[in-house]
């Protein structure tokens, strides 16, 4: 049985299915480019995608053959032409030769975001450059990578801590005051004042000042000019889009929601129901009909209709048909 895996690929045309335990790569009218031969495979970044074989990882290019052996217990996708990787215990950078670049010494690395990567030494969190140089020293309880200049950052424990913005000096930009942050977005960045059951979620620009003042019980990113929100509890809620000055774009009145991608968003009819896929007005395009979706990216989205054992999993385009799917 085929099954669709992980995201779309990432502007390469080839995405990730598993025929008998065994991953591979279709294309985008369904025809197997990369015949299913790994224990594991994702999404390909940078012209490279890491895949898995008798429990060590390397890197394949879109042909199918390993351009970086399979010598490694975990990697992270090349992202800035460096991907992380990790033996032995440690973290650490290659180059897309297969050069280590950075050596493996950290505890936890994460991937390159606007020049800085993420790292964590024991319970703090700091960031690095493209030479393993410490730019950010490791002081934070928690730590996002850089988005649009801007990094969240927090300190204090998980009940209590408080989160805060920094630029890529290390400078606080704006002070932790916030109980709940996401990354910026489009100019503007969620977070929530208050606690998780009573607090409020608004949006904030770079200076701090609220463009949206805290009044959903849930926020979520821009995408494409509009933000998901929830009115009401995570049990009871229903969820809408609004715009960026706060206005409603599409009346809250579905039980699930994602980000618009391409144009479309999917959207959960009634709280046991289906999924189907809404425009920015709010007009159904493809009915609801699914009960594992997500987003368009590349002009296909992976959906699955039924169970994991018996339903159906493949690709749709923006008809809502099937452009392949699994026996």
């Amino acid at each position: 049985m085929f099954l669709v895996t992980g995201i779309f690929a990432q502007n390469s045309g080839l995405f990730p299915v598993s025929n008998n335990r065994k991953y591979g790569y279709i294309d985008k009218t369904g025809k197997m480019i990369i015949k299913p031969q790994f224990d594991y495979a994702t999404v390909f970044s940078e012209g490279m995608a890491h895949a898995k074989i008798e429990g060590k990882r390397g890197f394949i290019d879109k042909t199918g053959k390993y351009v970086i052996d399979p010598i490694y217990d975990k990697v992270r996708n090349f992202n800035g032409g460096l991907a992380a990787v990790k033996s032995k215990g440690k973290w650490g950078f290659i180059d897309k030769t297969g050069k280590v670049v950075i050596e493996l010494q950290f505890d936890y690395a994460y991937s390159f975001s606007e020049g800085l990567a993420r790292i964590q030494q024991g319970e703090q969190f700091g960031f690095i450059d493209k030479t393993g140089k410490w730019v950010i020293k490791a002081q934070y309880d928690a730590a996002y990578d850089f988005k649009e200049g801007l990094a969240r950052v927090k300190q204090g424990d998980y009940r209590t801590g408080k989160w805060g913005y920094i630029n890529k000096t290390g400078a606080l930009i704006l002070e932790y005051r916030y109980d709940e942050s996401f990354d910026f977005s489009e100019g503007k960045a969620n977070v929530r004042i208050g606690n998780e059951q009573s607090g409020k979620w608004g949006f904030i620009d770079k200076n701090g000042g609220f463009v949206i003042e805290p009044m959903f019980d849930r926020a979520f990113y821009f995408v494409e000019g509009l933000s998901l929100i929830r009115i009401g509890s995570f049990k009871t809620g229903k969820y809408g889009y609004i715009d960026t000055k706060g206005g409603i774009a599409v009346n809250p009145q579905y039980y699930g929601g994602h980000h618009f991608s391409e144009g479309l968003a999917c959207v959960k009819e009634t709280k046991e129901g289906k999924w189907g896929y809404i425009d920015k007005t709010g007009k159904v395009i493809i009915g609801f009909q699914f009960d594992i979706p997500a987003d368009f990216e590349h002009g296909l989205a992976k959906v699955r209709i039924g169970t994991y054992k018996s339903g159906v999993s493949g690709f749709i385009d923006k008809t809502g048909k099937f452009i392949w799917q699994s026996s």
